[in-house]
């Protein structure tokens, strides 16, 4: 049986919640997650380890970003490593968001390492980032499509009077939603701005700040000063980035993804829809492989195939389907 070609995402902050408590359990010992851990702990910081194995799950020690961080990209890192070859040729990586540090290790950019002490720093930075006079502002998320996942014109055109907002940007194209990002008082106006969908949108992400968005410049002024190009080596894969760039595995210019890693997607928007559009474009993947924790990255890639109509798909009910086959193409890992 030959192997299948596969592009890896890997998701964003946020995805470790209380139903992925315990899913590094598989990994317990073995030398990839001992290697994050004792980087952890050389940091001062828990270990991942000791924060996946808990007596129980408590929001305010495994939601406190450095943590939250830590367990994703952990996550992510080891489900990658331990993609069976004989069934999957990884042609590519991309993520959403901190996905994108997940990506680099992946892709080899990092070895677990620096990947766990530069993840773990952007995950602090970001989150205490001073912003605008002290306030970090914080990120909603809007969806803009209908039941059937497919363009809903009044929604776009709220979410397109909501970014005229003084402090108020477009933070992460996430397939069919908006995630916008913006000052507080930007925030409160906007989620009195949007229409009320499915009694639950416009929500506000708890305990995010504004994420890719200017508010967060002086991060991205504080890894640029503090990690060098000689952090970075040649990718092993293909790269996707936030903005449809490709990465080739081939002798890159360390400067330029520096500058992009710290600079560009820290502090201007994320376009994960058409990352995930690019991957599927250029490297004609027989399966898209969705690294966790957590599952909820699935509908997002699947609205940004729906979007230029890959495979056919044209609704929420094609892609069901597509998922009901024996061939699904989406693959949870």
């Amino acid at each position: 049986m030959s192997r299948k070609t596969a592009v890896v995402i890997c998701p964003g902050r946020g995805t470790y919640q209380k139903n992925e408590f315990g899913c590094l359990k598989p990994f317990y010992d073995t030398p990839l997650l001992n290697q994050i851990d004792r980087v952890r702990a050389s940091l001062g910081l828990e270990t991942v380890s000791a924060l996946d194995s808990a007596d129980k799950y408590l929001p305010a020690r495994h939601q406190l970003a450095v943590n939250n961080a830590a367990l994703i990209y952990a996550t992510g890192l080891c489900q990658f490593n331990a993609i069976n070859p004989d069934e999957y040729e990884v042609v590519a990586v991309t993520g959403n968001s901190m996905g994108w540090y997940t990506a680099l290790s992946c892709a080899g950019v990092w070895d677990a390492d620096i990947g766990t002490e530069i993840m773990s720093a952007m995950a602090e930075l970001t989150a205490n980032c001073p912003g605008i006079g002290g306030d970090t502002g914080g990120q909603l998320i809007y969806p803009v499509l209908n039941e059937q996942w497919q363009p809903d014109a009044s929604r776009l055109a709220a979410v397109a009077e909501v970014l005229k907002l003084p402090g108020m940007y477009r933070s992460i194209q996430y397939g069919g939603y908006a995630v916008l990002a913006g000052t507080t008082p930007a925030v409160k106006q906007a989620l009195l701005m949007l229409p009320p969908v499915d009694e639950r949108f416009p929500m506000q992400l708890a305990g995010h700040s504004a994420f890719h968005s200017p508010l967060m410049q002086e991060a991205s002024n504080q890894a640029l000063a503090r990690f060098g190009a000689e952090c970075f080596t040649n990718p092993r894969l293909p790269l996707i980035d936030g903005q449809g760039h490709v990465w080739p595995d081939l002798p890159v210019d360390a400067e330029s993804l520096r500058r992009y890693t710290f600079q560009t997607q820290v502090s201007s928007g994320y376009d994960f829809k058409t990352a995930v559009q690019v991957a599927v474009r250029e490297f004609a993947p027989d399966a898209l492989l969705l690294l966790g924790p957590g599952t909820a990255l699935g509908g997002a890639v699947a609205q940004s195939l729906i979007e230029i109509n890959w495979h056919g798909l044209a609704s929420k009910a094609d892609f069901t389907a597509l998922q009901a086959s024996a061939e699904p193409y989406l693959i949870q890992l």
